[in-house]
């Protein structure tokens, strides 16, 4: 469906004085980030953490902000939030616009994979026919800490690890999360003592997801027993994502020696670890995909099996093909490789 906007009224509601907790962290950002021409865009749920953030980006940059909303056709209850975002929207004088998608999971992909990428993908498309340089997101914290439990639950490698990143482009896109230092609690108590109303979402309570259980149960634990838990995680979060900064260095430097698509005898030359490091790097970058575990060893092991011209090298890597194609590796979706 497209999108579909709320016309922006000339009259501003009040609100009641009150520090909001997201200003001081956006003003912060704001001045580290390039000089943003108007519009700028805020990812707007309904839900206590965008709402701050978008009264703060009102605040900062009067008139000059526009509310992104992504109904994602899941519940029933996203009919009411779309109500929710409007309403609120027409009465702080901020343009809104809402665009419908249908975020329904694949055979294989979770549930929320599917919604996250529709809504990067709404979003982006939302953004860019508006002309905002850079769309805002709410995520705070304890959505930071959430994120390194979850990698750490899957066994997951630096890109894991690090977590969140403050700035990233998405579907040529810029996205920013201004205010990943802030408690979420400042936040709610912020709203409360504004009376302003905001949605729950019920999925959030679900506990089928692995998300909500780290929430509701680990989550609470680290709160209660270590008072500085989300910036000790952070901070775990920080040097992992420091260290996947110089292995994507090196990763560059090899792969300037290699080639690119790298050449089988030259991975050959590296070390086993310098050999994992390129491929994942160039198969990110190059191609959007993450081998698993199990498939880099067995890449790696044929690339060091391949001493004749006829060795051939035929792998499923994420959604496609890895395979050799000359002297080079290369990867196709699988739906091309059956054709070729």
């Amino acid at each position: 469906m497209a999108d579909s906007p709320t016309p922006k009224p000339t009259a501003s509601a009040e609100l009641n004085p009150g520090v909001n907790p997201c200003s001081a962290p956006l003003a912060l950002w704001a001045q580290t980030a390039l000089p943003l021409p108007s519009p700028v865009a805020v990812a707007y749920s309904g839900g206590a953490d965008s709402t701050a953030l978008l009264l703060a980006a009102n605040a900062l940059w009067p008139q000059g902000v526009v509310a992104l909303h992504v109904h994602h056709g899941l519940q029933a209850a996203a009919h009411g939030f779309e109500t929710h975002v409007r309403t609120q929207c027409e009465r702080w004088g901020i343009a809104c616009h809402v665009q419908h998608i249908q975020a329904r999971h694949t055979a294989g992909e979770s549930p929320e994979a599917a919604a996250r990428v529709g809504r990067y993908r709404a979003l982006a498309q939302m953004a860019e026919s508006l002309g905002a340089p850079c769309v805002l997101l709410g995520h705070h914290a304890d959505d930071q800490a959430e994120t390194l439990m979850l990698a750490l639950s899957r066994g997951a490698g630096l890109p894991g690890l690090a977590a969140m990143p403050t700035n990233f482009v998405r579907h040529g896109v810029r996205f920013a999360r201004p205010i990943l230092a802030v408690d979420p609690q400042t936040v709610r108590a912020w709203l409360d003592g504004q009376g302003l109303v905001v949605v729950n979402d019920p999925s959030n309570n679900d506990l089928g997801f692995t998300r909500n259980r780290i929430r509701h149960g680990l989550l609470r634990v680290w709160r209660r027993d270590f008072v500085a838990y989300a910036q000790t995680l952070a901070r775990s979060a920080e040097h992992a994502a420091q260290a996947q900064s110089l292995l994507d260095e090196l990763a560059q430097m090899d792969l300037q020696a290699v080639g690119v698509p790298p050449t089988i005898r030259g991975l050959q030359g590296l070390s086993g670890a310098r050999q994992a490091n390129a491929l994942r790097h160039w198969l990110r970058t190059a191609h959007g995909v993450a081998p698993s575990q199990a498939q880099l060893k067995e890449v790696l092991r044929q690339i060091q099996a391949c001493t004749t011209r006829g060795h051939r090298i035929e792998l499923k890597v994420g959604a496609g093909v890895l395979r050799r194609r000359g002297q080079h590796l290369d990867w196709v979706l699988e739906s091309n490789a059956r054709l070729q």
